[in-house]
């Protein structure tokens, strides 16, 4: 049987050293590659296609949270991480493990051994990555920024840009003053997720920035649509009009 290859994901070199030099101990297992950054670590996992990430969740420029998001790829994922567990809680479904940093050559060689499982099994229980992030942990902070992929690329938009955000069956059509990004998450995350009081859910279909909306028109009987700055027109359901009404006085 090949070895499963992993690729460490971790800005930390010291992290790096370690790792590498626990694996040296592991039979079934060999080391595909390193990285030092999340960018890094796109690239490298649609180049080398490991079977399973080591993956470091506070990292510069791009998470390893964040990573998640915008991987087509379904490698099996053990944390590495010195992370609160409040937010580690919600990848349990989808991560083999996640170790504590600092940790031991044993409890490495424990989760890989967790990992091969979820890699015979053909890792139908773990859904994809992006999957894992509909699950928000409770206390977690609210968002940002969100990342999006454009072909190749990754483009980070912060949440102050965001104008609107539209349901289209299992994705989400963010519109943000720079164009706009398809994302395979739900709305119900970014209802979650997005800062109170900056963002309103006007319809099962749309979320928009307040800041956005120029005023409220009547649309039909007793229905209304919500104008915005760029001449968008979204439609308002009753609750939606309730609490622009009650709470944000519209």
């Amino acid at each position: 049987m090949e070895p499963l290859k992993i690729l460490i994901i971790d800005d930390e070199a010291p992290a790096r050293d370690i790792l590498s030099h626990y694996l040296k101990n592991e039979e079934g297992f060999t080391l595909a590659g390193e990285c030092s950054d999340g960018f890094a670590g796109l690239k490298a996992i649609r180049e080398i296609k490991p079977d399973i990430l080591l993956l470091d969740i506070q990292m510069p420029r791009l998470t390893g949270f964040e990573m998640l998001e915008v991987m087509d790829e379904n490698p099996v994922i053990i944390f590495t991480t010195a992370y609160d567990q409040y937010a580690l809680k919600a990848f349990e479904l989808n991560a083999a493990d996640y170790l504590l940093k600092p940790f031991t050559a044993e409890r490495l060689s424990a989760a890989l051994q967790k990992a091969r499982l979820k890699c015979e099994a053909g890792r139908q229980d773990g859904g994809t990555p992006s999957a894992v992030i509909e699950k928000r942990p409770a206390g977690a902070p609210s968002l940002t920024r969100v990342v999006v992929r454009k072909g190749t690329a990754i483009n980070i938009i912060p949440v102050d840009e965001i104008r609107y955000i539209e349901a289209q069956d299992d994705y989400v059509m963010v519109y943000y003053r720079g164009g706009k990004a398809l994302k395979q998450q739900r709305m119900k995350f970014y209802e979650e997720s997005l800062p109170d009081g900056k963002f309103a859910r006007i319809h099962r279909s749309h979320i928009v920035s307040i800041g956005e909306i120029a005023r409220l028109e009547p649309y039909g009987k007793e229905n209304y649509v919500a104008v915005l700055k760029g001449g968008e027109r979204l439609p308002v359901s009753r609750a939606g009009y309730r609490y622009l009404r009650e709470e944000l006085s519209f």
